[in-house]
């Protein structure tokens, strides 16, 4: 491998206080990322850097700095990436110790830029919230209510407040007058946990609703830690809403979004923005995906403004790049980009579209690298094999689901960590590879020629194709060829979280607004 530059934490401290691009990728799995680490790293797994990577850092000359935790990974992602075509490519100095012994600050979990932000938002604000119990004392007596949910609609069917709808984020200054038609109509706002219901909560508040708005207090997780029980499966959403109420919505969101400075742009600045070379310009789509899928401005990614707001770090990777944010009412757009700005993004709302600028229909794909050639077999062909000894099957999909659904006798592997899943699984005449769809596979096929030194065959259409052909699968944790680090057990999702995470995890986002303090980096404002 070529030498690799190396880059030190005072630099990248010096670039992130001048607003400079820059992308600091951790390379890690996401588990072993969410334990530790600096408040901008953005989590691009080695095992799933060319799906990942030329979306979510789209200019090639992007000052890039990798780093990982002494497992050896980074050295190969930065060869990776030059490969890809990354040529501002560098090591972190020292890694994540180096980063910590230069007195830079680490942070747990996932997502803590836009976590942190939202408990700056409660500090600065005093937004106003309810406890658990107060808002089950309302319900009991069937006060004049709404429950409104703010996550994803799959996250609100995994667990709900009793009585609760379906609005996400960006969503809530849209459909809230018809939720809530009366103003005296308590609106109370939740998720999971804290952030999306400050956020949903302040952006009424901010866009100025008559109603009064209450968040639930530390989501359902305060509602669980009260012993309250949650409603599963439900399917409450929101309904379209009268031109009227579009309107006026618009009216607000524009006014909250001039507060917080947010830029107007039409499409002729947004072709001069994506023109420049030097500088990289994101285009999200912030309306529901449905919308987006019936019709969109080409060019553009589908990221839901609510999910845009809690994850910003895991689409828009470069730090100190530009967001061109668009919706086709200026209402999701203003409200997402009021936060956006205040958490330290240049954003800018695309203004003056009409319905034929949304050419393009469909749902989003990620731009690739040139898929690897291999040689594909079919499922048919695989189960024939499988009949005898010999064929070494390899899925290299999500550990879920893998858990949930695999061909039987397949071994769950990461491409990271394919040396040691070899030697574990020991001698076989032939590899198949496969994932969901096998595309993250593909990509997989000559690291395993170059380590098992056997023939390596893709399965046509991945696991997907193998269902479809109505063979059998199994379930549950059945050959596990790597450790399951590919995701962070969230202690804010699911049912059947311990008490005490639940409770480690509010404490933990209480101490954020003191690391942030410590930090220093943020550039975050409130309005």
């Amino acid at each position: 491998m070529s030498q690799i530059a190396r880059r030190r934490f005072h630099d990248i401290r010096a670039a992130l206080l001048a607003r400079e691009e820059l992308a600091l990728l951790d390379v890690r799995e996401e588990d072993p990322f969410a334990q530790e680490h600096p408040l901008f790293a953005a989590n691009v797994p080695l095992s799933k850097l060319e799906l990942e990577i030329y979306a979510r850092v789209p200019r090639r000359d992007t000052p890039v700095t990798v780093y990982d935790d002494g497992e050896g990974l980074a050295q190969v992602a930065a060869q990776r990436l030059l490969e890809l075509g990354y040529s501002d490519v560098a090591l972190l100095d020292g890694g994540l110790a180096g980063w910590r012994d230069a007195g830079g600050e680490l942070f747990k979990d996932v997502n803590v830029p836009s976590k942190s932000f939202g408990e700056l938002v409660e500090a600065e604000r005093h937004t106003p919230s309810l406890a658990a119990e107060e808002v089950k004392a309302l319900l009991d007596t069937q006060a004049d209510m709404v429950v409104l949910d703010a996550r994803r609609f799959d996250e609100y069917q995994t667990m709900s407040i009793p009585g609760g709808v379906s609005v996400p984020g960006a969503e809530l200054v849209l459909r809230v007058a018809e939720l809530a038609p009366n103003p005296a109509t308590r609106v109370i706002v939740n998720c999971a946990g804290r952030t999306r219901s400050i956020i949903g909560t302040q952006s009424l508040v901010n866009a100025g609703i008559p109603n009064p708005v209450s968040a639930l207090r530390n989501g359902t997780i305060g509602w669980t830690l009260a012993g309250q029980q949650l409603e599963h499966g439900q399917a409450r959403r929101f309904a379209e809403v009268s031109a009227t109420t579009r309107e006026s919505a618009a009216q607000r969101a524009r006014a909250v979004a001039d507060r917080a400075q947010v830029a107007r742009i039409d499409l002729t600045g947004l072709r001069q923005w994506q023109a420049e070379a030097a500088r990289t310009t994101y285009l999200f789509d912030v309306r529901t995906p449905e919308e987006y899928e019936a019709g969109h401005l080409p060019s553009s990614r589908s990221t839901p403004g609510g999910q845009l707001v809690q994850e910003t770090d895991h689409v828009a990777s470069v730090r100190g790049a530009r967001l061109v944010l668009v919706d086709d009412d200026g209402v999701r757009a203003n409200m997402s980009a009021s936060w956006l700005a205040q958490m330290g993004w240049q954003v800018a709302v695309l203004d003056g579209l009409s319905a034929s600028d949304f050419s393009e229909t469909g749902a989003w794909n990620a731009p690739l690298p040139a898929r690897p050639q291999a040689e594909a077999i079919s499922p048919q062909t695989l189960a024939d094999w499988l009949r005898e000894p010999g064929t070494a099957v390899l899925d290299f999909t999500a550990s879920a689901n893998y858990v949930k659904r695999h061909i039987p006798g397949a071994a769950w592997a990461l491409r990271s960590q394919l040396k040691q899943a070899l030697a574990q699984l020991g001698d076989a005449q032939r590899y198949v590879l496969t994932c969901g769809s096998s595309l993250l596979a593909r990509f997989a096929v000559a690291q395993v020629e170059a380590l098992g030194g056997k023939p390596v065959f893709l399965l046509d259409g991945g696991t997907g194709a193998w269902v479809a052909a109505g063979l059998p699968t199994e379930e549950g944790e059945s050959l596990l060829a790597a450790p399951r680090i590919d995701r962070y057990r969230r202690p804010y999702e699911g049912t059947d979280n311990p008490r005490e995470a639940m409770q480690g995890y509010l404490d933990w986002e209480f101490g954020l607004v003191e690391q942030l303090g410590r930090d220093g980096t943020h550039g975050f404002f409130v309005i």
